[in-house]
């Protein structure tokens, strides 16, 4: 039975992943108005019904990569030892995550940046960024009781990672991504930790 869930679970991954890839493909293509559901999956191989299990919109399928590793940072965060503070915790994390998950394609990057400069693209990644940083300082409540410093630890962070991104694709990838976000991260100071 175990078996049979698991490859279900990676069944469904696989047939995610290949969703937000043929939508990210097609828009870079086509541009986002071009696009339309019963395109993107047919360039997945499966049905609208099938799309419609997995993304509410096509723009839910271009950001899905970014959703992804926003659950798998929160994970982590909320893996790390109870006794680490809340700051150690999400640089931890972070390191984690680069190891954990290859560092992003910068042609990639770059064009998802683009893409986003459309109008729904931007009211779903800013709806995605407010969110995030509420779970994230959810997590963070429980290492730190001040909620008003958990929230700005967890804005704080997220602004800094944003920094880190757009340094590193404006360097056309020669820094080292990972490297860059931790020396970033390293250098926030927040008074009450």
């Amino acid at each position: 039975m175990e078996t049979l869930t698991t490859r279900r679970e990676h069944k469904k991954a696989v047939t995610r992943r290949s969703l937000a890839g043929a939508a990210l493909r097609l828009a870079m293509e086509r541009g986002l108005d071009g696009v339309t559901v019963e395109d993107i999956a047919d360039e997945a191989g499966v049905s609208r019904r099938t799309f419609s299990n997995y993304f509410t919109s096509k723009e839910d399928a271009v950001v899905d990569a970014d959703r992804e590793r926003t659950r798998a940072l929160i994970a982590l965060v909320e893996a790390r030892p109870a006794d680490e503070g809340p700051w150690q915790a999400l640089r931890a994390s972070t390191a984690e995550l680069y190891r954990a998950r290859p560092v992003p394609d910068i042609e990639w990057m770059a064009q998802l940046r683009l893409l986003r400069r459309h109008p729904s693209l931007i009211a779903r990644q800013a709806g995605d960024q407010v969110a995030l940083e509420r779970d994230l300082t959810a997590v963070l409540v429980l290492r730190e009781p001040d909620e008003e410093l958990a929230r700005l630890m967890a804005s704080t962070f997220l602004v800094t990672v944003r920094t880190g991104i757009a340094l590193w694709l404006e360097s056309g990838g020669a820094k080292v991504l990972p490297d860059l976000v931790d020396r970033l991260l390293s250098r926030v100071t927040i008074q009450g930790t």
